[in-house]
């Protein structure tokens, strides 16, 4: 599911049409050269009792979301990296209250998938990606 942040709708599916194939392909690549430390600072964030949803803000630019944990070529990536969890965005109005239960709902597991806020040109959403197996 993705939030518009401009338009605080949701979208049923998590990584819709409005992510296109390069995009995609970009964000991927990247992905995985900070997967493992995207996947421990989710499970920190949970274990610490921040909060049961990160979110990881990935960006070219500096965006005034979350805490910075990988910045640009720190791992050779071509994307800043923040972490944050949904409070923030519910915040900073980028969830609308009206759309809290149901972007919880739609959350996936956070072993599993890394829920990434993406901010790239037009393009400003919710992306899941699988973490890879070890």
């Amino acid at each position: 599911m993705i939030n518009h942040s401009n338009e605080n709708t949701l979208l049923d599916d998590a990584n819709s049409y409005d992510v296109n194939k390069q995009l995609m392909g970009t964000i991927s690549s990247d992905f995985v050269k900070v997967a493992d430390q995207l996947k421990d600072a989710s499970y920190q964030i949970r274990k610490r009792g921040f909060s049961e949803y990160p979110v990881f803000v990935a960006s070219r630019r500096d965006v005034p979301v979350g805490q910075l944990l990988i910045a640009v070529d720190d791992l050779g990536n071509i994307w800043n990296y923040k972490a944050s969890f949904v409070d923030e965005f519910i915040q900073r109005e980028l969830i609308g209250p009206e759309s809290v239960d149901l972007w919880k709902e739609n959350y996936k597991k956070p072993d599993e998938y890394c829920c990434l806020f993406v901010i790239h040109g037009d393009f400003t959403g919710f992306v899941y990606i699988p973490y890879p197996e070890d």
